[in-house]
């Protein structure tokens, strides 16, 4: 549809004055001496009301694009031959004693109900879209009431009282028939907008309706011999026409029909008016021929019918909808906890402790955390959504798969003649994931059924306890507890210090997996950068907290701290190889760092990480005897001393990782 301009002003010049014109025809046909023949409100004043009226609908029709052009053309076509039908009649056949029937008036006047029908459907498609099927069956209700009432009020008396050949009263029954067309088509389009009108609409239905009405009145009375010229309804022909053209210009809207937006009354009116028509069938005078009237009817019925199965069904898909929604989970598509309960107990009542028993598995993502913290939580749906289909692709040959809510996914599996171990490992296969940056990976916790639970709920808290048992223990367990039991010693000694180390720990760790450390490397950089400063626990406060410059014996205890820590740490057997990265910590890449003056590759790699965190976040970090520098200027002090004092393909990988962290890409290219 084209874009519609602004109105002209001349044009809501001309629609004014045509209504006014019209208006008054109206009140001076309801004068005791009705002047039809004057020149103000005669004839031919008519044919030149109805050919300006086509004038604008052409206009319309030159500023549109697409369809529409073609529209408002046939208006302005049906129009012009509707009005030279009328020249020909008071030319030539006005003053005929016998004017023929069927006659060029006659195709004059018959040529605009095919062309406007033309323009009504090509509206309706193009300005009405997304119609639900039950509106489109209330447009044919509606349609089909329309033409059964009016068949019984106007087509069956036209028919009783024509007179004259097979073509007279063909021509006769014609105009009431087209008419009906007209009707129906616009009820319908006015039912298919969900009952809503727009200025156009509204414009074009009293068009059609005052064009009814005035060849209903018409036929009607020239049937039963009654009518008489002028005429007080003889306006609904000019009238109409007017009111095309005010269409034509009225602003252009696109009806987009929602099922959800329409309410019960919509329903209402096409069932009244089906009623309607079957009363009429019904109530027809006995031994009337119009079978006309009866069979509209009973096809209005029968489209109720259709209606209301169509109804029926729609509320099965809704209901249906609405528990499939209620046991889903939006984000990944899998069945949520809701259905795993259900579908829980149904796989307990089958379960045997033989061949046929049933796995819970529980997983629990680790490392989720870190990547919804650093790539944001769109990615992170984005993750879930990923590794959900790609559990449930893993299990649907023998299982079913659900998200029980945020990184925690389930599923039950049926491993027949499989082992139990590779049914599971076979799923939890499906949520490990890496990329630069992260590794994502899933702790497991399993309940077979029925050996070890009988009940859905014991069934869930034994598979629950037993993930977060190996997400908190496994094989690394003794070194976790050992590190967590040093850190709790630094938190209670010096919340300040552990604080720092937390900060340097989050940074090593991605500064290690941009350099693509395997997890366990990334796990021992982490605990390494975590008690890198345990040692500063047997330093003298005084001496940690000093404002002023440090003699040579308080020099001597700060570079012994690392050799503290590494005895403090070493301590546990399984961190061994932390504590060689925590003495380390403060070596130089160029052999000039202490405590043992290595240089290069010959520094563990997780130390020098360390080293480079360390020194970032000191720098930013207000103390008690200097002032906190900007990250910019940080990064610049870090680059300025890589080769020298620390590795610089460390500093290069922590520079990327921060400016990922800070989205200052450009600044650190620029630095």
């Amino acid at each position: 549809m084209g874009r519609q301009a602004s109105r002209p002003r001349f044009v809501s010049i001309l629609l004014a004055g045509l209504a006014v014109w019209v208006f008054s025809f109206e009140l001076s046909a309801l004068l005791p001496s009705h002047p039809g023949s004057t020149s103000v409100f005669g004839d031919w004043p008519s044919e030149a009301v109805q050919l300006v009226s086509a004038a604008l609908c052409a206009l319309t029709a030159f500023r549109r694009r697409g369809p529409e052009r073609l529209a408002w053309a046939l208006v302005a076509a049906g129009i012009i031959v509707w009005t030279l039908g009328d020249v020909y009649w008071l030319t030539v056949l006005a003053s005929a004693a016998a004017p023929p029937s069927p006659s060029p008036a006659d195709l004059g006047y018959l040529l605009f109900e095919p062309l406007a029908f033309a323009a009504l459907v090509i509206l309706v498609r193009t300005r009405i879209s997304d119609v639900p099927r039950t509106l489109v069956a209330d447009g044919v209700i509606v349609g089909l009431a329309a033409a059964a009432v009016s068949a019984a009020f106007i087509v069956q008396p036209v028919a009783e009282h024509a007179t004259g050949g097979t073509l007279a009263v063909a021509t006769n029954l014609a105009y009431p028939i087209s008419d009906l067309a007209l009707f129906g088509v616009v009820l319908a389009a006015i039912t298919l907008r969900g009952w809503r009108l727009d200025r156009t609409w509204a414009l074009l239905g009293a068009g059609i309706l005052a064009f009814f009405a005035a060849d209903a009145i018409y036929v009607v009375q020239s049937a039963h011999g009654t009518y008489t010229e002028p005429n007080l309804f003889d306006i609904g022909w000019t009238g109409s026409t007017v009111l095309f053209a005010a269409a034509a210009w009225a602003p252009a809207t696109r009806a987009v029909i929602r099922v959800d937006r329409r309410g019960p009354w919509s329903i209402a009116l096409p069932l009244t008016l089906a009623l309607a028509a079957f009363g009429v069938a019904l109530f027809r005078p006995a031994g009337s021929g119009d079978w006309a009237t009866v069979a509209l009817a009973i096809a209005c019925m029968a489209a109720v019918m259709v209606r209301l199965l169509m109804t029926f069904h729609e509320n099965v898909a809704m209901l249906n909808a609405s528990r499939v929604e209620a046991l889903t989970d939006a984000l990944t598509g899998l069945r949520n906890r809701r259905a795993l309960t259900g579908d829980l107990a149904e796989a307990l009542a089958t379960a045997t402790s033989g061949g046929d028993c049933v796995v819970l598995a529980m997983f629990d993502l680790d490392g989720f955390k870190y990547y919804n913290d650093n790539f944001g939580h769109e990615a992170g749906d984005a993750l879930l959504a990923r590794l959900g289909r790609r559990l449930g692709r893993r299990v649907a040959a023998h299982g079913t798969a659900y998200r029980v809510g945020g990184d925690e996914f389930c599923a039950l599996i049926r491993p027949g003649a499989q082992a139990v171990e590779a049914a599971v490992d076979h799923a939890s296969g499906a949520l490990a994931e890496r990329g630069d940056g992260f590794a994502i990976d899933c702790s497991v916790g399993v309940a077979i059924l029925p050996l070890e639970a009988t009940h859905p709920d014991h069934a869930l808290r034994l598979a629950d306890q037993r993930m977060y048992v190996a997400k908190n223990g496994g094989r690394a367990s003794a070194a976790r507890q050992s590190k967590d039991a040093l850190q709790k010693v630094v938190v209670e000694r010096d919340p300040e210090l552990a604080s720092h180390s937390e900060r340097v720990a989050v940074l090593a760790a991605a500064v290690a997996r941009w350099l693509d450390l395997d997890d366990t490397d990334v796990e021992q950089v982490r605990d390494a950068a975590e008690l890198h400063d345990i040692g500063k626990l047997a330093i003298p406060d005084a001496i940690l907290r000093a404002s002023g410059p440090l003699d040579a014996a308080a020099w001597q205890a700060i570079r012994e701290h690392t050799l503290v820590g590494e005895r403090m740490i070493a301590a546990a057997p399984s961190l061994a190889r932390v504590a060689a990265m925590v003495r380390s910590s403060h070596e130089r890449y160029d052999g000039r760092g202490y405590p043992d003056g290595l240089k290069a590759d010959a520094i563990p790699l997780g130390a020098r990480i360390v080293a480079v965190c360390d020194a970032f976040d000191a720098m930013v970090t207000p103390r008690s005897y200097g002032v906190a520098a900007g990250a910019d200027a940080a990064v610049a002090e870090l680059r300025r001393c890589a080769r020298s004092q620390f590795d610089p393909r460390v500093v290069e990988a922590f520079c990327a990782v921060w400016a990922d962290r800070a989205g200052s890409v450009t600044a650190l290219r620029a630095a």
